[in-house]
């Protein structure tokens, strides 16, 4: 046999495609090339495929060997393909047959990993949303990975894979001399993970702890705003405590997307919480670069991203997320192609009410001595439709008997009636209040006739637009789920409408 022919994987962003890899041995000057637009990580597999296969006790061929990555117009990159080309190599020069001396049949294998010289196979980048790929497009497919990938595949149900610590194993595999292990799933279980901190440990400021139950509670954007020190980071930082976990397609979700970034352990149900700094640029936020990889907000995905000191990230970067908080996903064009990252994300930022942060502060040490057009300037920074996208707006006051304030309510309780709040909606309509649109907004948020006079009132008053309207009935309609109402009656109307002052409409 002087043709091989194997299957493997190539990514771009997180979109996995297959990739046939050809081999042929033919006759010839000695000479060794890899075609089908490789790149550096791709072209250097020729000499550690070499060391790999005089390493493990096979001959390397003597004649002109030629390695086709198809198609040929999809870059690929990544040791990932050391595997399939030294297996094809070793097929189409006929050192190796199955137990009947035939060439084994690979067909129904997909194979990812890096050779090193010695012939051992390391892990190959993004396993998880390799292993997604192969699970969908070929349920009946057998994957083949290094160890420590192979166990984070596993996670995906129903794929078989096996792992396989050098390429001497994986030709004793098809040459039934030695079976290949299959994977176990390896990764961290929810009782692995750091608790997050309490609730109990903010003392005072009952109603931006209201307004953070109830962002928990229906999936809402948060936007805390006070002096410094007044606890908005401490606050926003117990948010994830309040969430439930991550179910198992969501986990799954969210370690595809980290092992790109390899940023996260593989295998967490502990909701993300992301806090980039102000100096983040557009494209560490949204994601990018030559080979695009994903930014914050798609880090963030099914959890929480914290942006503190909101005015003080750039515009551009700011108005990146219009889209992402409208639509739950992110798109990143490039020349090579256009790659889409899953961006639903629960957003919480934190600013202060003035550059030097003092304005409105009751000490007379701590007088504000910021212009009024400094101030209107600070807060133009941040723009109306980002303000018109986040649901809730609070504003935390300086509370000075903090000290003597007993402990807040653990998060144990709150969570509890999050999570009774949650169930009641997914329940109801299959998704949370923020992510109600369309019909279903006004099938299951009409507010009984006390609380539509309330929002009529409030939109002619303050010229809300269409959005802010629509974003205020989903906040009322948590409301009512926390209450355990059916129907959003007027008391919710009017708490709605007071997380969405006259500034920010």
């Amino acid at each position: 046999m002087s043709l091989a022919v194997l299957s493997s994987r190539t990514l771009f962003g997180l979109q996995v495609r297959p990739v046939q890899v050809e081999v042929h041995v033919g006759c010839g000057l000695p000479s060794f090339s890899i075609v089908g637009l490789p790149g550096a990580g791709v072209r250097e597999s020729r000499e550690r495929v070499r060391s790999a296969l005089l390493s493990s006790g096979f001959e390397f061929p003597a004649g002109r060997i030629t390695a086709n990555l198809a198609p040929a117009d999809l870059p690929k990159d990544s040791g990932r393909f050391d595997l399939p080309i030294a297996l094809g190599v070793l097929l189409a020069s006929g050192q190796i047959a199955d137990a009947r001396g035939q060439v084994p049949e690979v067909r129904h294998y997909v194979l990812a990993g890096e050779l090193s010289l010695t012939g051992s196979i390391m892990p190959a980048d993004a396993a998880l949303a390799i292993a997604l790929s192969v699970a969908r497009d070929d349920p009946q497919a057998i994957l083949i990975m290094a160890p420590a990938a192979a166990g984070v595949a596993a996670r995906v149900p129903g794929l078989r894979v096996l792992s396989a610590g050098g390429l001497s194993e994986v030709v004793a595999h098809f040459t039934d001399r030695a079976m290949l292990p299959s994977a176990t799933p390896a990764g961290h279980e929810p009782a692995d993970e750091a608790p997050a901190p309490c609730l109990s440990e903010v003392r005072g400021q009952s109603a931006a702890r209201r307004a953070l139950e109830l962002a928990a509670a229906g999936g809402h954007g948060l936007l805390l705003s006070g002096c410094p020190g007044v606890g908005k980071s401490m606050l926003a930082r117990r948010l994830p405590g309040l969430l439930p976990p991550l179910t198992p397609e969501q986990a799954l979700e969210v370690a595809a997307v980290h092992g790109l970034a390899r940023s996260r352990p593989a295998w967490s149900r502990v909701p993300p919480f992301r806090a980039p700094h102000h100096g983040a640029s557009m494209p560490a936020l949204v994601g990018g670069g030559a080979r695009p990889r994903p930014g914050e907000i798609s880090l963030a995905h099914h959890g929480v991203l914290f942006l503190d000191e909101l005015p003080e990230f750039g515009r551009q970067a700011l108005e990146a997320l219009r889209e992402p908080l409208e639509t739950g996903h992110v798109t990143v064009a490039r020349a090579a192609g256009s790659c889409t990252f899953p961006a639903r994300f629960q957003l919480v930022a934190a600013m202060n009410p003035c550059p030097c942060g003092w304005h409105g502060h009751p000490h007379p040490r701590r007088d504000c001595r910021c212009s009024r057009e400094t101030v209107a300037r600070y807060r133009a920074r941040i723009s109306g439709p980002l303000l018109d996208r986040i649901d809730l707006h609070v504003g935390l006051s300086v509370e000075s008997a903090w000290l003597e304030a007993p402990p807040g309510e653990p998060s144990a309780p709150v969570r509890a009636r999050v999570l009774a709040a949650r169930d009641r909606q997914l329940s109801r309509q299959g998704c949370l209040n923020a992510e109600l649109d369309g019909v279903f907004l006004d099938r299951h948020s009409e507010p009984d006739a006390g609380g539509r006079a309330l929002l009529a009132r409030a939109v002619a008053t303050w010229g809300w637009s269409a959005r802010a309207a629509r974003r205020s009935l989903r906040v009322a309609r948590t409301l009512a789920d926390l209450d355990g109402c059916d129907r959003v009656e007027a008391a919710h109307m009017a708490q709605a409408i007071q997380y969405r002052p006259e500034e920010s409409a």
